[in-house]
């Protein structure tokens, strides 16, 4: 296994930004890039903190609309190290949570959603396509499979939904399955076409090397205080800046800097992927160069056959802390055993945790907190195409612009309320417990 170390300045003690134990497969797949240092600048109209997905969105939009002005994006890793370039590279344009719409229906709220999914996938393909960012960009779509006759109802339940929303899907058996995937692990499942492969890394260090001319990108400089109202003062590892307007886009991180603490959680997931395969071994990976598998429990195991030839599995949670390398190492090649019995070898080259924000119902908060400080925080495990149609509509509603989709963004229910530690952690742990258990085979 390649173990790439040290990647990250961040002290997760401190709670400021994310550290990792060890640096993104994705990431180090990748030449080495240059790194943006720092400006000597300090006083901005806007400035972004974090250089996510929602980060680089909405710095892109507020440069457009005012490119006479700087914007200054602060990002406390390396672009491609962060969370943003540790997913598992799916770009699904389905909601994820449907029941979050106050007095709107499920539907409606799902209707809604879909729109802005639709939109925001439209414009992140602009953007790739424009720019010739190498991402592996493949509309595809992907499987969702069940092992168990618990997951089997999950998955009806989901299809369920998908006649109502009027989205197109395909169901396999075992046998068919089988065909596609090579593993005889799977009960039942289906395919539908509403997703994009990409490799993440690479695609959040295009979208970063393709920002407009007036976008100052600052990396390795984490944000550690910021003050109550504008201008407001912005205080990093490095510096003092000033800004008229703040865009908050650092996900989980909000809370240690004051920001909906009772409202996030930060959860670490786990990935692995193997070195490129030899055709012999490629051969009992399915009949498609590429493909992906959703779990049919939110605590199961992701799968990806990625088109360069490498195998990905990612599984297991833990709670604002990372957990052990060798703990991961451990459950991440028992999910790849068990599901292929049959590799010549289980070795992976590139293991690798990574964070996301998680709410207690499921919502995102989106627009204003106060005058002059917006935000788009708790992507809730979607932060690709979330962030990036949440991080565009973030930066128009900062400059004052009006849409419909804006005005649909808005009218979705926000995050509810979470308990102070420590009984926050014991609910958290004791869930993730409860789910892993409940999990069972689709694990």
């Amino acid at each position: 296994m390649h173990i790439q170390q040290g990647l990250s300045t961040a002290d997760v003690t401190a709670g400021k930004y994310p550290t990792y134990h060890l640096g993104s497969g994705w990431n180090a797949m990748l030449p080495e890039r240059q790194k943006r240092s720092g400006t000597s600048v300090r006083r901005f109209g806007t400035v972004v903190i974090g250089g996510g997905y929602t980060g680089l969105a909405a710095a892109r939009r507020i440069a457009e609309m005012q490119p006479d002005q700087p914007v200054l994006v602060l990002e406390a890793s390396t672009i491609g190290e962060g969370s943003s370039g540790r997913n598992s590279g799916f770009v699904i344009n389905l909601p994820h949570n449907t029941k979050m719409g106050g007095h709107t229906s499920p539907l409606e709220v799902a209707r809604k959603q879909i729109g802005l999914y639709d939109s925001g996938l439209r414009w992140l393909a602009q953007l790739v396509r424009e720019h010739g960012i190498d991402c592996g960009w493949n509309p595809i779509g992907k499987f969702h499979a069940a092992a168990s006759d618990s997951g089997i109802e999950n998955l009806n339940a989901s299809l369920a939904q998908y006649r109502e929303w009027g989205v197109d899907f395909e169901e396999f058996d075992r046998d068919a399955l089988q065909e596609k995937l090579g593993t005889s692990y799977y009960r039942y499942g289906f395919h539908s076409p509403n997703n994009v492969f990409v490799q993440p890394a690479a695609l959040i260090r295009g979208l970063a090397d393709s920002l407009p001319a007036n976008v100052v990108l600052v990396e390795n400089e984490p944000v550690v205080e910021l003050s109550e109202s504008s201008p407001f003062r912005i205080t990093t590892s490095e510096a003092e800046y000033v800004a008229d307007r703040v865009i908050l886009a650092n996900n989980g991180f909000a809370k240690a800097l004051g920001i909906l603490r009772d409202r996030l959680i930060t959860i670490f997931t786990y990935a692995a992927v193997t070195p490129r395969l030899p055709e012999s071994e490629l051969r009992k990976l399915g009949n498609s160069p590429e493909w992906g598998v959703i779990p049919a429990n939110r605590l199961g195991t992701t799968l990806r056959r990625v088109q360069d030839g490498r195998f990905m599995v990612r599984s297991a949670y833990s709670y604002e802390r990372e957990q052990a390398p060798a703990d991961t190492l451990a459950q991440l090649t028992s999910c790849y055993q068990r599901r292929y019995p049959n590799m010549k070898s289980h070795e992976f080259e590139y293991v690798w945790g990574g964070t996301t924000a998680l709410t207690r119902n499921g919502a995102t908060f989106f627009g204003e907190l106060r005058p002059g400080l917006f935000a788009s925080l708790g992507c809730n495990g979607a932060g690709v195409l979330k962030g990036s149609t949440y991080g565009k509509l973030l930066g128009e509603m900062a400059m004052g612009a009006q849409s419909s989709q804006l005005s649909d963004a808005l009218s979705l229910e926000g995050p509810n309320w979470l308990p102070p530690e420590p009984i926050r952690r014991i609910g958290v742990v004791s869930s993730i417990k409860y789910q892993a258990a409940l999990a069972g085979s689709e694990r």
